[in-house]
């Protein structure tokens, strides 16, 4: 199974040899392909070859490219990882706006209770209980909007009563890049299931290519959260960079299982696809991310 997040950071030339990433630069080294889960590429001056995008794509191998600041820019996003490709859209397009709703409803359940933890986990007692009853008052499609209320409580217990999303800092700068990896996760396993990023749950920006990641993914932001919080970021820099990606090979609880957060978010995207496609809430009540 695979598991390595690499990160290319000096000029070099990747290419495919013998199942083999290949990583000509000062040095070569060789990784081999069914050990790689992303690829992350972090300078602007490495040279990839067809070959090797063509062979990554093959293996559903999650590939990333950094802009010349080292923050994820683009990503490589195959047109079709399965054979009824059509056959999924058809299927997506055609999602009953009923379930979709029921659904959603669930999904911002599941991220207040992940905010819910982290505020436990640091000692918000008074926070955490609020976020329990925001929790417990979502009404279908969030039309109270419960999860723009326990957002506020949530970020500022936890980053301070001056912390906004809205301004550039460091905290932001490392939740932004955290975000990002999670996202292209959800972007891969979405595509693994034949459907497009596109189409959204409730994200329907037009301008967004990756609706339906967006969507997928708010339970799972508290994951990142928490890391920031343990870096205790002051300055934003490489290393913190590297422990953010490597996030996605942590060992999270889903199901009272232990899995990798990776895997973690292949299962969750299939269920959620599931109970789309069936109006089954109950496919998603009892899945669990405690960490």
């Amino acid at each position: 199974m695979s598991w390595r997040v690499v990160t290319v950071t000096n000029r070099c030339k990747l290419e495919h040899r013998l199942d083999y990433l290949v990583c000509r630069g000062e040095e070569t080294v060789k990784i081999h392909l069914s050990e790689i889960s992303v690829l992350i590429v972090e300078s602007v001056a490495v040279a990839v070859t067809a070959s090797l995008l063509c062979e990554l794509t093959r293996r559903k191998i999650k590939v990333i490219f950094c802009d010349e600041k080292h923050n994820p820019f683009f990503e490589l996003v195959p047109t079709s990882l399965r054979y009824d490709t059509s056959g999924c859209l058809r299927k997506q397009i055609a999602w009953a706006e009923y379930n979709k709703q029921i659904i959603w409803t669930e999904i911002v359940r599941h991220k207040i209770y992940q905010q819910m933890l982290v505020l436990k986990k640091y000692g918000h007692q008074t926070q955490a209980d609020m976020l329990f009853n925001y929790m417990a008052d979502v009404r279908q499609g969030d039309i109270t909007n419960r999860e723009g209320h326990a957002a506020k409580v949530y970020f500022n217990a936890v980053f301070g009563n001056d912390f906004t999303r809205q301004i550039a800092t460091d905290t932001n700068a490392a939740l932004d890049y955290g975000y990002s990896i999670l996202l292209s996760a959800f972007n891969r396993e979405v595509a693994v299931n034949g459907y497009s990023a596109n189409f959204g749950i409730n994200h329907n920006n037009e301008y967004n290519h990756f609706n339906l990641s967006c969507d997928l993914m708010e339970p799972f932001r508290p994951f990142v959260d928490r890391t920031v919080l343990q870096m205790d970021v002051k300055s934003f820099n490489k290393e913190h960079k590297h422990i953010l990606q490597q996030l996605i090979n942590k060992e999270v609880l889903f199901d009272n299982k232990k899995y990798s957060l990776n895997n973690a978010i292949g299962l969750y995207v299939k269920r959620v696809i599931y109970a789309i496609e069936n109006g089954d809430v109950n496919a998603l009540q009892f899945c669990g991310y405690e960490f």
